[in-house]
């Protein structure tokens, strides 16, 4: 009996595999911007079509302006012991919600609050469906 191994059966698929974790990706983004919106005051989306482009401009707004937020606070974040990555992360939601036509925060406090719930909705739900990459 020959027994393959996991790769060897995965590898036609890797390419298949890469636009469906960018797929659920955007997702878990939208679903965790629209939980937001539900769940804290101040913050509110028109439709699960905004939350979508919400969640992939915040994707976008995590993987390039987040980096260059968080290199030019670390100061502050080492002073904070960690704490001010949330308020780095309330200042991409924000810059999202001014980007995003029916995407709109009320100000500071729901931007860090919104920050918090999409922050920890995404880590579960990734938690949850699994990422192969990190295995």
């Amino acid at each position: 009996m020959i027994v393959a191994e996991p790769d060897a059966v995965l590898r036609p698929y890797r390419r298949m595999l890469i636009p469906m974790r960018f797929l659920v990706r955007l997702v878990v983004n939208a679903a965790a911007v629209f939980l937001a919106a539900n769940l804290v005051p101040g913050i509110a989306v028109s439709g699960f079509g905004v939350a979508l482009l919400a969640g992939l401009i915040l994707g976008f707004v995590n993987a390039i302006i987040k980096p260059i937020l968080f290199v030019l606070t670390l100061p502050f974040t080492i002073v904070t012991l960690g704490l001010f990555i949330f308020v780095v992360n309330a200042i991409c939601l924000a810059l999202v919600a001014w980007l995003v036509p029916g995407f709109t925060i009320s100000g500071f406090w729901a931007a860090l609050f919104g920050a918090i719930v999409i922050s920890l909705v995404s880590w579960l739900l990734h938690a949850i469906l699994g990422d192969e990459q990190r295995r």
